[in-house]
């Protein structure tokens, strides 16, 4: 059986060309879902679209953007700058997407050196005070997807067949996201994350067995990515902005647009936390 599933041909090439175009290695890849945007350093390159370095073809959904940047983050307490791998957008499984393309991004910033990876994205609260414009700070993740990028025959060289998830999120990077957190005021809740193929919402039926499994959080997102980084040696800090109570929570019928226009409105809390965990020193 050949490797050539999992994209390790295709991923070293990408790395090849990123190093012959004479791009900085980035040290910590940050994947900005769900509208996150924001000034989080200037720019080392002119952004590009993401499909410039994916062996396969990729399209964005409404209300998520496809492109890639390379950023210097100043650094608060020290000489130097962050340089930051940072993903407008991601690969969703529900479009079509394998678990290894999914992953692909993800993959290249571990290639190219990354150590750290921060993750975000939009999620519905499974619980009463978990409620739209909440943020939240995964602490850890149930994969409810039905996929692993780990699956198949992956190259030793990127990490140990069976890795340990006991600490997925990392436990120093939680510690800094609340510090900052407190220091500029934005109220930060612990919940545990579970990650859904979709595209469809949630039945009240299932929220009601995943609330009994200790999720406060769901979402069809991100924890693809974070096993393939903590597989690659990668420490993993997850933020999720809740746009919604999930079906059975609240009295309206969910719709990705409100679920878009609640994250527009809410979303500079994420980009002020993420600004600030970027410029720690501590994260490095």
């Amino acid at each position: 059986m050949t490797t050539d599933f999992c994209y390790e041909k295709e991923l070293a090439a990408a790395a090849e060309a990123w190093v012959k175009d004479g791009l900085a290695s980035p040290d910590v890849v940050l994947i900005a879902g769900s509208g996150v945007g924001g000034d989080f350093g200037h720019t080392l390159c002119e952004p590009r679209a993401l499909s410039s370095v994916l062996p396969f073809e990729a399209s964005g959904i409404a209300g998520h953007a496809l492109s890639m940047e390379l950023l210097a983050a100043p650094a608060a307490s020290m000489s130097g700058e962050v340089v930051v791998l940072c993903y407008r957008g991601r690969l969703h499984a529900y479009q079509g997407f394998t678990a290894h393309q999914v992953v692909f991004p993800i993959r290249l910033a571990a290639l190219l050196g990354a150590k750290v990876a921060v993750v975000t994205n939009a999620s519905g609260g499974l619980y009463d005070g978990v409620e739209a414009g909440h943020l939240a700070l995964i602490q850890d993740h149930i994969n409810f997807t039905g996929l692993n990028p780990l699956r198949g025959q992956v190259p030793e060289s990127w990490g140990p067949q069976f890795p340990d998830m006991s600490d997925a999120y990392d436990v120093d990077l939680r510690k800094v996201a609340r510090l900052h957190a407190e220091r500029l005021g934005i109220s930060l809740v612990d919940a545990t994350y579970l990650g859904v193929l979709g595209p469809c919402y949630e039945t009240p039926a299932e929220i009601r067995a995943f609330q009994s499994m200790g999720a406060g959080l769901v979402g069809m997102s991100t924890v693809l990515e974070v096993i393939a980084a903590k597989h690659m040696g990668m420490r993993c800090l997850g933020l999720s902005l809740v746009t919604n109570p999930a079906a059975g929570m609240g009295s309206e019928a969910l719709d990705h647009h409100d679920v878009l226009e609640i994250g527009r409105n809410t979303v500079s809390k994420v980009q002020r936390l993420v600004g600030a965990v970027l410029q720690d020193e501590a994260v490095l």
